[in-house]
């Protein structure tokens, strides 16, 4: 298989020492791309997949960056800028839950979940437009199917991803003047811990909503990531891509 990337190419994947973050790191790699893996606290983690990068072949480097801290995430680009001059893709994966139900939520969990999904996404994409603004590159933000379709008891999370959505839309119009593409890819059931948390009756139901019926694997969504990201993906700017077995219609 060739290469998606010119060798070389310098990304940066955000929340990438485990789960699609993970899977997106090294599909990248895979595919030709040095990476900076940021973290928050899983510092083993994130030096795990960094491993498996090298092993590839490719540079890896490890940050930590809280992205709802604006001061970090700042930090985080400016470390960047300083190690290779240059960005060429930025995937913005970083994510949390905290679910329950809206007439039952406290104002805690809400802001902690629009605190990293949607503000820690907008300093991530505001510092990665910065670096690009003068030689372009490719941003690929992760939303999720709650984002565009609802889900009972994630009204935090449905509303930051589906933030996520419409900021990434806005901002390709901004910056596609500048060579800089922006898009989404909106993953449904995907096979990871925060999956792994929904109680079985309700996976047996979402199952049923699925017609491929299965859930998705992280590789699943890292290579539609890493096709979006790529000069492949040249002509796509704005757009969502849903992987989610055909659970969302068109």
């Amino acid at each position: 298989m060739s290469p998606l990337f010119p060798e070389g190419t310098k990304a940066l994947v955000t929340g990438a020492s485990r789960g699609i973050g993970a899977a997106v790191a090294v599909a990248l790699a895979g595919h030709g791309c040095d990476v900076a893996l940021n973290y928050r606290s899983k510092a083993a983690k994130a030096e795990e997949v960094a491993e498996q990068i090298r092993a590839l072949g490719r540079e890896a480097l490890p940050i930590r960056a809280d992205v709802s801290d604006e001061a970090q995430v700042a930090a985080m680009y400016k470390e960047l800028k300083s190690a290779w001059g240059r960005l060429d893709v930025a995937v913005l994966n970083s994510g949390v839950t905290a679910d329950g139900h809206l007439a039952a939520m406290s104002s805690a969990k809400w802001q902690e979940v629009i605190a990293t999904n949607l503000t820690g996404t907008f300093f991530t994409a505001r510092e990665a437009t910065k670096q690009m603004y003068a030689s372009g590159g490719a941003i690929v933000l992760i939303a999720s199917t709650s984002g565009i379709a609802g889900r009972a008891g994630q009204a935090n999370y449905a509303a930051s991803k589906g933030g996520v959505i419409s900021m990434a839309k806005t901002l390709s119009y901004e910056v596609a003047p500048r060579g800089i593409r922006v898009n989404v890819v909106a993953p449904g059931f995907i096979d990871t811990d925060m999956v792994k948390k929904v109680p079985p009756a309700q996976m047996k139901e979402a199952l049923q909503a699925i017609p491929m019926g299965r859930v998705g694997a992280a590789s699943e969504v890292a290579q539609a990531v890493a096709f979006m990201a790529s000069p492949a993906a040249s002509y796509i700017t704005g757009k969502v891509l849903t992987v989610d077995g055909g659970m969302i219609p068109n």
